[in-house]
């Protein structure tokens, strides 16, 4: 008895797997800046839209207080925007990302799941955390892949 195989040509179609937008949250700690090269490069390679995410923390006891809260997260935004047009600059004509830049108030979970929502994002990038308490009580980032709503990269 013989036995035929029938062999499928698979098609590769080109353009049409891998993320569309990738969302990175920065809040300008290294880990952070980290995180928004590995998106860059992601994006470029997939030649997807990088949308570049700040989350700016409301601090009702620091506004309370009459600390200027609003001022420094905008001035704050303000600099990574600068930043990243500085780096977009630095590698024109050698690597081009389409990229936006957003902000968001909150805290940096809801922000970040907030702007992936409203953006779509196929894939979220963050910094691992720099903080020793978020060992103990979560980070963001370890809160973003227990959500299983998108594909997360934790860069360290």
């Amino acid at each position: 008895m013989t036995e035929q195989h029938e062999e499928r040509s698979h098609r590769f179609e080109r353009g049409t797997d891998g993320p569309k937008v990738v969302v990175v949250g920065v809040d300008g700690s290294d880990s952070s800046l980290r995180a928004a090269a590995y998106a860059g490069g992601l994006a470029r390679r997939q030649h997807a839209l990088l949308a570049v995410v700040y989350v700016q923390p409301v601090l009702a006891a620091g506004a309370a207080l009459g600390a200027p809260v609003a001022e420094t997260t905008d001035e704050i935004a303000e600099d990574l925007i600068a930043q990243i047009r500085d780096a977009a600059e630095r590698v024109r004509g050698i690597f081009e990302v389409r990229w936006e830049f957003h902000t968001f108030r909150g805290d940096p979970y809801n922000g970040l799941v907030k702007a992936a929502d409203e953006l779509k994002a196929d894939a979220v990038v963050v910094g691992a955390s720099e903080q020793a308490g978020h060992r103990i009580v979560g980070s963001v980032a370890v809160r973003l892949v227990k959500a299983g709503r998108w594909p997360v990269t934790v860069v360290p």
